[in-house]
Order: structure tokens, then C-alpha cells, then sequence
């Protein structure tokens, strides 16, 4: 099966494939901390182990980084 995941193209030796499996298979080391669209959709973490993914599908890993303000301190 040919995906497109993070707009690389990907083949899976499978015909059918959970998008959590996909997640651990692409070697995503949090899946708790990625959100995840599935041809262009947002996928609820609650399906991604009852939702499948086919023949060409585009997968999206999201990654949220959490950001702050750098202040330089001169002491």
C-alpha cells in the first residue's frame, strides 16, 4: 500500500493498517503528544485505533511545541 505521510511517500507490505500502528511503525516516539490529520481531516485520538488507513491516503503527524519568552539576563 502507498501513504503519504508527512508528505513523504511511504509503502506498507499490508492492505490494511490502524493509523495507531501506523503511528508506532513510523517510529513516534510520544503518539500521546501528536495530533493527527488524515486527508486533510483531524482524526480524535479516541479513533486512531479503530481507523484504518488505505491505498493512498495523506497522514499527518503534529507535533505542538509549547513556547515561552527568552529573556537574557546581565548580572
Amino acid at each position: 500500500m502507498k501513504l503519504f505521510v508527512n508528505d513523504e511517500e511511504k509503502h506498507i507490505e499490508k492492505d490494511a493498517l490502524l493509523l495507531l500502528d501506523l503511528l508506532l511503525e513510523s517510529g513516534v516516539e510520544n503518539p500521546d503528544t501528536v495530533v493527527v490529520q488524515l486527508n486533510g481531516e483531524f482524526v480524535e485520538k479516541n479513533s486512531y485505533q479503530k481507523t484504518y488507513v488505505k491505498e493512498n491516503d495523506k497522514v499527518d503527524f503534529l507535533y505542538f511545541v509549547g513556547g515561552g519568552i527568552y529573556e537574557r539576563f546581565n548580572y
